[in-house]
């Protein structure tokens, strides 16, 4: 059995019973309660996506990136070209894959579009004599509006507009199961060099604000899981590689609830490249809000117009104790 279908297996028994019950309440599988006091739906969003997140251990918030829209849409500003980025990976919970459309305009800023499927799989149900029933499919959406812009004194911010769904579908007699949860979310981030001489960038933001998590005829609804986020990165090799040829980007950053905080998460990565050619990533994730803590690594290549990015968590999965499927990302500039 692999990590990605036993992981998915235990998934569904977590999420199977609540479905199955009379009275059940669907978003359950979309909340998280910490010492009774914490309860956040829509628990996806803090996922990771993208290749090179992944292998700088998510330590993303500072950095410039085509993969800003799912880290800090604040890195989004200083792309220059048009751009076409498609990523795939196994969560624990299902398949991530997304895309994102990137339109640099000049002396404006950058838009992007994109957008993210976790899915989860189908379960068969069936009857106490075994007879088929039908089938239940669990589905999450991310749907992602996203501007950046540069500023004067080195400062780079960008927002995202986000439609969040959480989707159980069902073909056959299980229609009673079927339920749709939504939320309208916001993320606001900034980036900045200010020293003209020194290799050293700060990036803050608030990720996944918004609506409550509502789920469709039912009252009670949840929260987004709201994160502030603060970071450094250092360019390393800026005195010994001049040139530019060479550089290595070090940075960390802390993650906390911005409600009932006080349980933050630290990240630490790596990022190497050479020539703007090759790229090598390493990273670090830990505190106890994230799935898995432990290292990460991750290699980059790009070749003229196309730039194709992998990455791996070197933990072994809490569940299934294999393993860590890799996570790819091809990007293409047009």
């Amino acid at each position: 059995m692999t990590s990605h279908s036993a992981g998915r297996r235990v998934a569904w028994m977590l999420l199977l019973p609540p479905l199955m019950a009379p009275t059940a309440r669907p978003a359950t599988a979309q909340e998280v309660v910490d010492d009774g006091e914490t309860q956040e739906g829509a628990l996806f969003l803090l996922l990771p996506v993208g290749a090179q997140g992944v292998g700088l251990g998510r330590a993303m918030t500072a950095l410039p990136s085509g993969e800003g829209s799912f880290w800090n849409p604040a890195g989004l500003a200083e792309e220059t070209e048009r751009r076409v980025l498609v990523y795939r990976g196994d969560q624990l919970s299902g398949t991530a894959t997304a895309a994102s459309f990137l339109f640099p305009w000049q002396r404006v800023g950058t838009f992007g579009f994109s957008y993210l499927l976790l899915d989860l799989g189908d379960q068969v149900r069936t009857d106490d004599f075994g007879n088929h029933l039908g089938s239940i499919s669990v589905r999450n959406h991310l749907a992602i509006a996203s501007f950046a812009t540069s500023l004067p004194w080195g400062i780079h911010a960008g927002a995202n507009l986000k439609l969040v769904q959480f989707r159980i579908g069902c073909r056959g007699q299980c229609s009673d199961q079927e339920t749709t949860s939504s939320a309208y979310g916001v993320d606001v981030g900034v980036q900045a060099q200010p020293f003209t001489n020194l290799p050293l960038r700060f990036g803050w933001m608030i990720a996944h604000a918004g609506t409550e998590f509502e789920t469709s005829g039912e009252e009670q609804s949840l929260p987004l899981p709201t994160r502030l986020r603060f970071a450094l990165a250092y360019q390393v090799l800026h005195r010994v590689a001049e040139d530019g040829t060479m550089d290595l980007w070090a940075t960390v950053e802390t993650e906390d609830r911005a409600r009932d905080p006080g349980s933050p998460s630290v990240y630490v990565g790596l990022n190497f490249a050479a020539a703007d050619l090759f790229f090598v990533r390493a990273g670090y994730v830990g505190g106890e809000l994230d799935q898995t803590d432990g290292a990460t690594a991750g290699l980059g290549l790009r070749i003229d117009r196309f730039d194709l990015n992998l990455a791996k968590s070197l933990t072994r999965s809490m569940v299934t104790g294999e393993s860590q499927p890799i996570h790819v990302a091809l990007g293409v500039t047009f």
